[in-house]
Order: C-alpha cells, then structure tokens, then sequence
C-alpha cells in the first residue's frame, strides 16, 4: 500500500511582511498548526515589500515572487505550495512551472464554498479588489454560483491592527455586517472573506453566521485541501492536469524567468 501518512512539508506563501505585520504571522502561524494533521508541518513565507498599495502593479510584481518561490519550494524538498492571498496572483504560473500540487486561497474556498451552498457571496477588503475578484470567479466558471462581490473600505495595516485592538476588530466586524446583509436579502447562503487577514479575524468565531448565511474560513480549507492534494498525489498520482491550461514549461523557459530582474526579498521569513 502507498504511504500518504507520512511528513508532509508545505510552503505557506503570505502576501504580507513578517516583521511589519508581526501579529498577523503570529495568528496565522497558530491557525495552520491548529489545522494540520499530524507530521504535517507549514513552513511561512512573506513578501517585503509586502502587498499594500493594493494596485494591479503590486498584485503583478508579488506574483513574480510566487513563481520564483513556488520553484524555490520544490528544489526545497517541499511537499506542496499554497500561496495565502485571495487574489490567487502567480498561481496558474505556478503550477505551469512546478510538479508539487499548487493551492490558493482564493481558488480553493471558491470551490469548496460550492459544496456548502448554492448562493455564494464574497467580501473582500476593499473596492479595488471587486472587478479582480470578478475576474476571478469568470476564470474558474463560477459566474451562477457566486453571485456577487461586495467590499469594506480597509487595508491591510487596518486589519493587522485588528488583531491586538479590540476597537479596530469592532470596527472591521461593523463594515464586513454592514456589507454583508444586502447578500443575505439576495438569498446568499456563503460568504467568503477575500482575504487571509479578514479571514482570520472572523475565525476567532467558530460557526460564525450573519443573517443565517454561514461564514467561511478561507485558511483552514486552503490548508486541508493542501493537505488532501499531497495525500492524493502520493495515493494514486493525482496532479495536475498537463493536457492544455498547465502544459509544463521546459527547463529552459523556467531557467530565463529565473534569471531575469532580481528575486527580492520573497522568502525573507520562514516559521513553523
């Protein structure tokens, strides 16, 4: 029989910098460890500068960093590569470029939402990110399930905040309810937190619940479903499709993107 029981190493990609948003790194470190199976270990990684001027141009530049990185993790001896950022930047690259299964957040709650409910509602951080999100939910074919995106006004220093200062997550709880009840009254049964840092403020709340429609934490099924890829993979060779969307690109190609501009600073931390 196939082992799937054995250590499983993954590397969890952030979007945000580990010492300028310390708490948050701090909370999603005790998340995942409360996730994981036993032997399965995740290894943090962020991004400096971090994604904060919440732009096309910075999601682009960090996505730049998730290829290299997702690269980097399977020179690494990494199980797999889950990139924790909603807006799932670099992760069709990646998975062009790697054989290790590739998850992202924004993907896997999409698709894991489905199995909930049949209405599906997303909030994200802010308006800038509505018309990606849109995008987004064409991509991945689910126009009819996910029926809208709605936004609070914050950032991501406003919701780092929130994790010390009770003020700041009353504030942040007032703006995603506010937001959330006209999906509701359209009759949406998910919602999903467009983000990592909403996400794991709302998870301090286990079954949390606004108007009856049930709140999910994007975190926890980005880790489980990482978890269940590599366990597939090891089982019965379950991967990535190499038929067409992610034909693997050679050597060669992934060589030159390696080596043009400069890598950063992308996997300046690691924890766990």
């Amino acid at each position: 029989m196939t082992d799937t029981a054995g250590p499983i190493k993954i590397w969890y990609q952030s979007f945000v910098d580990p010492d300028q948003q310390a708490p948050y790194f701090r909370q999603l470190d005790k998340a995942l460890m409360s996730h994981s199976d036993p032997g399965t270990t995740y290894h943090l990684k962020g991004i400096s500068p971090p994604d904060r001027e919440l732009n096309r141009v910075t999601e682009f530049r960090c996505a730049v960093h998730v290829v290299r990185n997702a690269v980097a993790a399977q020179r690494d001896g990494y199980d797999a590569f889950a990139i924790g950022h909603f807006q799932d930047g670099g992760l069709y690259e990646a998975r062009a470029a790697v054989d290790i299964p590739v998850l992202s957040l924004g993907e896997a709650s999409m698709l894991f939402a489905c199995t909930l409910g049949q209405k599906i509602g997303i909030v994200t951080i802010h308006p800038v990110f509505i018309p990606m999100l849109e995008e987004l939910v064409t991509r991945y074919g689910l126009k009819d399930r996910i029926v809208a995106v709605k936004a609070i006004t914050s950032s991501p220093t406003d919701l780092v905040q929130a994790n010390d200062d009770p003020a700041a997550f009353e504030r942040f709880l007032g703006q995603f309810r506010e937001q959330v009840q006209p999906l509701v009254d359209m009759g949406v049964e998910v919602i999903i937190p467009g983000g990592g840092l909403p996400a794991m403020l709302l998870a301090r709340s286990k079954g949390f619940t606004v108007g009856g429609a049930m709140v999910l934490n994007p975190i926890g099924v980005l880790a489980k479903m990482t978890e269940m890829a590599v366990k597939l993979f090891r089982l019965n060779g379950t991967c990535v499709s190499r038929a067409g969307t992610f034909v693997k690109a050679s050597e060669k190609a992934i060589r030159e993107f390696l080596e043009s501009g400069k890598g950063g600073e992308g996997a300046k931390s690691e924890k766990g």
